[in-house]
């Protein structure tokens, strides 16, 4: 159910936190005082959505907005104080206006489109379940090549980036966590359970951490995604299934997908950004890109807002000591281009076709400074058909899958990733959503490496270790005549993978 969302930027970073800075604040203070005391008889105009109030990040600012917003007919969910981030829910249509009057109040907005019990769809792609027949034929050739796990031989992937090789000179330390932000880990699975941190684990969705036994676990067994993501990055190597490419270190899991529609709401990621790093993760891999809005456009109040309330929580995660790496998005989008058309926002009710400037509007989290921004390639070291990419945006690319045009010499002759699914199963998937955990995975082995590394250093170790192949001469997947996508750039940092692909072997060697 989940999404192959997006995720990006890094190479530019400085660039880009002067243009959140400026652009979002942090705002100097409204000059005006509290709302009227007339809202508060006021009766409700309208159905009930959720908000996210930013305010100054100290106690007596968020404390005397809390009651403004009692009295514009609004209820506090929860209140980050130290990061300024108050989420509210209200049934007044013009909550988010009176607001933004109020003094302390640096921007404020809905973060739906629908009420908050709105029904919706979301839609991955199928996942290819491989069935007990297929297993057992893929087990067999696996053992007759001497690979270590049953499923490995089908796992071009960690021999494409040495993390089959990495694995016999540093697993990777369970003092290092990686976090998976996403719609839930199965941690019953065998090939999750022994590397599974539960007390690292919530379930955020509302925007309010629930640390209840198996929170963290998807709603149904069809919610593949976040358990797909976590066996990418540390499924053990004990025999069972599939190897992770860092098999050593530990996962969590942090839900953050919408019971109803499966979307992933800010105020849910807010929470979980900062649940992460107040419980000791040195890294989260976002696969996903915050809802309802494919692109947040900062001249737009409220997309300013959620822009503004995710910035805050990931910063604040950065600087508890936490590397946060996304995905860059399956549309094939030039994120370095003049203006894009998003024919997909808002994704909670009916989308309207509008053009954007990605530089003005942003994939959140994936464009916000500081973060980690992966593509994806395929078997052949080639940017995946389907993934976004952009000179000074993507950082680092790692395999993702191709099934059309780079297809592997294995038993299965599947392009697409191999990793864990619900219930014990395994199973193929393919996007950005999958090249992200990669990256996420040779991140930990660094951290495992270098434990006292930073976030910024980890980052450019990420890069130092990339194995760039430069921008192919054409790049015509489909034999069309016509170029699929243009990179920009040269061998040492371009559009399509940025400072290069990821190499396992050379993280730990």
């Amino acid at each position: 159910m989940a999404h192959l969302r997006s995720r990006r930027r890094l190479a530019l970073a400085v660039p880009l936190v002067l243009s959140l800075t400026a652009s979002l604040g942090f705002l100097p203070t409204a000059a005006s005082a509290a709302p009227p005391t007339e809202s508060v008889a006021q009766a409700a105009d309208g159905p009930a959505l959720a908000y996210v109030v930013n305010t100054k990040p100290d106690r007596r600012t968020v404390a005397s907005v809390r009651k403004a917003i009692e009295a514009a007919g609004g209820t506090v969910v929860i209140a980050y104080d130290r990061i300024g981030v108050i989420v509210v829910h209200s049934a007044h249509s013009g909550f988010a206006e009176t607001m933004r009057k109020v003094r302390g109040v640096q921007s404020a907005g809905v973060t739906r489109t629908t009420p908050l019990t709105a029904a919706g769809t979301t839609d991955e792609g199928p996942v290819q379940v491989l069935t007990e027949q297929q297993a057992a034929r893929t087990t067999r050739a696996s053992d007759a090549a001497g690979e270590s796990e049953p499923l490995e031989a089908d796992q071009w992937n960690l021999r494409a980036i040495g993390a089959d090789r990495a694995a016999t000179i540093n697993p990777g330390s369970p003092k290092v966590t990686v976090a998976v932000i996403d719609n839930g880990v199965d941690d019953t699975h065998p090939d999750l359970a022994p590397n599974f941190s539960a007390a690292q684990s919530a379930n955020c969705v509302g925007g309010k951490a629930d640390t209840g036994d198996g929170a963290w676990r998807p709603y149904t067994t069809a919610d593949s995604h976040g358990t797909h993501v976590a066996g990418e990055i540390a499924a053990p190597r004990n025999g069972i299934g599939i190897a992770g490419v860092a098999p050593g270190v530990k996962v969590s899991a942090i839900k953050v997908s919408d019971p109803v529609n499966g979307l992933y709401y800010p105020e849910s990621v807010v929470c979980a950004f900062v649940f992460a790093a107040d419980h000791g993760v040195e890294i989260t891999n976002n696969s996903y890109y915050v809802d309802p809005w494919l692109y947040n456009c900062v001249d737009d109040p409220d997309q300013r807002a959620i822009v503004d309330a995710v910035n805050r929580a990931q910063l604040y995660a950065q600087r508890k000591g936490t590397l946060n790496l996304a995905s860059a998005g399956n549309s094939n989008h030039d994120l370095d281009s003049d203006a894009l058309v998003d024919d997909s926002s808002p994704d909670d009710s009916t989308p309207v076709e509008r053009t954007i400037d990605p530089h003005k509007c942003f994939d959140v989290p994936t464009q916000l400074p500081g973060i980690v921004t992966v593509s994806a390639t395929g078997v052949k070291n080639l940017k995946s058909y389907y993934s976004s990419y952009g000179y000074g945006v993507v950082d680092i690319a790692a395999p993702g899958g191709d099934r059309l045009y780079q297809i592997p010499d294995t038993p299965s002759k599947n392009g697409r990733i191999l990793a864990t699914l619900p219930n014990n199963q395994y199973g193929y998937l393919q996007g950005t959503s999958m090249a992200s955990p990669h990256a996420a995975g040779v991140a930990a082995l660094l951290k495992s490496r270098y434990p006292k590394a930073t976030p910024d250093q980890l980052q450019a170790l990420l890069k130092a270790q990339a194995d760039n192949p430069g921008c192919p001469e054409s790049y015509d997947q489909n034999g069309d005549g016509t170029p699929d996508a243009v990179c920009v750039g040269g061998k040492r940092v371009n559009g399509f993978y940025g400072f290069g692909i990821v190499n396992a072997l050379d993280a730990v060697d």
